[in-house]
């Protein structure tokens, strides 16, 4: 009787888990929305999950389509960088591997009208 391997994926990809933002991203995140909202900039925000990323959408107003999304896909993290900021046409702002430096984009945008 031969002992069979537990571990038939062993050359294959891990399992990986849900993609979110972790602690410090969403920090950085919310910071600066909540500069955005204190400004009178931005009123409503919703976060999406898909298999493969995760958004954090910024609105103007609620009724209205995202303004900005700042989205995260680890599948990207080595090619492009897992960071990415687009505006409501869909085109990238900036993508970075670290989050802070991508989302000077959003920062720079509020100061740029004063």
């Amino acid at each position: 009787m031969a002992i069979q391997d537990v571990s038939e994926n062993a050359g294959s990809q891990p399992a990986r888990g849900p993609v979110f933002f972790d602690r410090k991203e969403l920090n950085l995140i919310l910071r600066l929305y909540g500069q955005q909202v204190g400004a009178g900039e931005r009123r409503d925000y919703a976060i999406d999950q898909f298999p493969d990323a995760v958004s954090f959408n910024i609105y103007r107003r609620t009724s209205e389509a995202p303004i900005y999304r700042i989205e995260k896909r680890p599948a990207l993290a080595r090619k492009q960088g897992a960071f990415a900021v687009f505006n409501q046409s869909g085109m990238i702002l900036k993508r970075g591997r670290e989050l802070g430096p991508v989302l000077n984009v959003l920062d720079k945008r509020r100061f740029d009208v004063l």
